[in-house]
């Protein structure tokens, strides 16, 4: 779906070359009817309009817009807001459009210039709408961000250079700020979670000998990662069986020996959680009949397995290269 598509606004059709306002909201990270309201009530609206109808925000007007970002983030009212923004003119070094040779440099480290104070580092012009919307608590914003990142650039692609900066970025913030912002990464992982569902296809039937088992290690509750890797098996048609957090065990043990499966993949965020033992244990279970028995292909995930991992295991370093593993084997 375009999001400029949505309340039927003639005024956002593109003429020429400027920014739409579906475009502008998606870099700002704000719902398209906030532009429009602050267009409409603190006439903080495009400086030039075709035949008086069609919205054309220049990098000058998304300069203001972004400095009214900044301010509302801090918890100043939106009338005050832009009764400074209008004061003050545009600051200093517009923004550049998207998709100029300029807009495609890395971002420099430090504050972004919405005011988040989000060390976003490289990561692509997207994540920092991200962050806005996330540091605002903007549920509707962030939605239509993540979907229109994942639409845009594949889920495997919108995972590793949009979502995981932007969730990097705000653990770092609230570890730096006396665990201020806890709410506001507790309410983007919550969000990425529901982004992920939606997108996914409906589960995939199983087959024999090609499904795959995934479960967090006991003690560990990141499933955010996992819940990933099971949207991208299942967009490739591959089966998969997700456990979740904590899983015991037995209960781990109990899930491959009931399932069979081509491939387990067993996500620690932590090296206290993670157990080399545990994954030999699951990748010497066997199955089938006799003359014929299989064993699953073990695939430790996630970065508390480093400096833990079995030769004879498989550890991907990524999304990307996790998909690639799965697929070989359910593959072979």
């Amino acid at each position: 779906m375009n999001p400029e598509s949505e309340g039927g606004d003639p005024a956002d059709t593109r003429p020429g070359g400027a920014l739409t306002t579906g475009e502008v909201a998606r870099r700002l990270g704000v719902a398209p009817t906030t532009i429009r309201s602050w267009d409409r009530r603190y006439g903080l609206g495009p400086t030039v309009r075709t035949g008086g109808r069609h919205r054309r925000w220049t990098d000058l007007d998304v300069a203001r817009l972004e400095r009214m970002c900044a301010l509302t983030a801090t918890g100043l009212p939106p009338a005050e807001a832009a009764r400074l923004v209008l004061d003050e003119g545009v600051p200093d070094g517009p923004p550049l459009r998207s998709g100029t040779a300029a807009s495609r440099r890395p971002v420099a480290r430090g504050r972004s210039r919405a005011g988040t104070g989000l060390r976003l580092g490289d990561a692509r012009q997207e994540c920092k709408g991200v962050a806005r919307a996330a540091l605002r608590l903007d549920g509707a914003a962030l939605d239509d961000l993540l979907r229109a990142a994942i639409e845009e650039h594949g889920l495997v692609a919108a995972w590793t250079e949009v979502i995981t900066p932007t969730l990097q970025a705000v653990g770092r913030k609230w570890e730096s700020s006396g665990e201020r912002y806890v709410e506001v990464e507790h309410f983007l992982s919550w969000h990425v979670s529901g982004a992920l569902r939606r997108h996914a296809p409906p589960g995939v039937a199983d087959r024999p000998g090609a499904t795959t088992v995934l479960a967090c290690v006991p003690a560990e509750n990141h499933t955010l990662p996992l819940e990933v890797l099971a949207a991208a098996l299942a967009e490739r048609g591959l089966p998969v069986r997700m456990f979740g957090g904590a899983l015991p065990v037995e209960s781990l043990v109990a899930a491959v020996g009931r399932t069979g499966p081509a491939a387990v993949g067993l996500w620690a965020q932590s090296r206290n959680t993670a157990s080399r033992p545990l994954a030999q244990y699951v990748a010497a279970m066997e199955w089938g009949v006799r003359g014929a028995r299989r064993k699953p292909v073990v695939l430790m995930l996630g970065p508390g397995w480093a400096g833990r991992t079995a030769p004879e295991l498989p550890h991907p370093p990524g999304l990307a290269e996790a998909v690639m593993t799965v697929e070989s084997v359910v593959l072979r």
